[in-house]
């Protein structure tokens, strides 16, 4: 198994613990949920923008590489910081891509049972309605960052196919930075308010048997912004490399690297 299908055997098996304890405690699990998650989540938020502040540094370093190799060679450090900084983020991402492959298969699922019920036997369940909307927004929102790992988003190509090596990787390490991170940035930005009412009223279905997760669905937002700048970030740390004459971690293992620093 992939790492993605034990992290979704994971959320799986955490899903049905809630549920179960939720039953065996009589509804104190939704009666916190009601009660106190707005509250936690918002504390939990708070944390994480000043973990990405600190983190902010690092997002930098590719950029201050390939800047400093202008001027002389980096040193071997930055180089084995760089490679580790993209391999941890390209791991997390093609984690998250392993598992949400497996909802293009529920959707396909989903809406065949949808169909059937409602035209083979005239039954309408709106949770499995709602359901494909679930589905069809995290398996694009959640795989955007594998996608562009894999080099699989539309790229409009005029001059880009006859550069050199290096000068493809300064096309890709300014695109990171002049409009990838801004981009993304900005939906950060403007989904901050949308998503944390989302959260302060516990959002769900406007329909009374509907899903009661709108807040966690919004969430995704924020959440792709973050994996594409952490992509990002990882595909600027090869184009660093590249501009300084170092094997890309995908091409070699941290010891070539080192090797080639020294």
């Amino acid at each position: 198994m992939r790492a993605g299908d034990w992290l979704l055997v994971g959320l799986v098996a955490l899903t049905l613990g809630v549920i179960t304890a939720d039953q065996l405690s009589g509804g104190s699990v939704q009666a916190w949920i009601a009660s106190d998650l707005s509250a936690t989540a918002r504390s939990a938020g708070q944390f994480l923008g000043w973990l990405g502040w600190a983190l902010a540094p690092v997002a930098a370093l590719p950029l201050i590489a390939a800047i400093w190799t202008i001027m002389a060679p980096p040193p071997a450090y930055m180089s084995q910081v760089l490679v580790r900084i993209d391999r941890i983020i390209d791991a997390i991402n093609r984690a998250i891509g392993d598992m949400v492959r497996w909802f293009a298969l529920a959707l396909v699922l989903v809406t065949s049972l949808i169909v059937i019920q409602r035209y083979v036997f005239g039954v309408s369940v709106t949770k499995l309605q709602e359901s494909v909307i679930y589905f069809h927004a995290l398996l694009f929102l959640l795989s955007s960052a594998v996608t562009l790992l894999a080099g699989g988003h539309v790229r409009v190509d005029i001059f880009y196919s006859r550069l050199s090596d290096k000068a493809k990787a300064w096309t890709d390490l300014l695109g990171v930075y002049l409009a990838l991170i801004p981009m993304c940035w900005l939906i950060l930005d403007t989904s901050r308010s949308y998503v944390g009412g989302a959260w302060r009223t516990m959002e769900r279905s406007r329909e009374s048997d509907g899903l009661p997760l709108i807040f966690l669905l919004k969430t995704a937002i924020p959440v792709f912004a973050v994996m594409m700048i952490a992509q990002g970030v990882s595909m600027a740390a090869k184009s660093a490399l590249t501009i300084a004459g170092r094997p890309a971690p995908d091409q070699c293992s941290g010891a070539d690297v080192r090797e080639e620093a020294v």
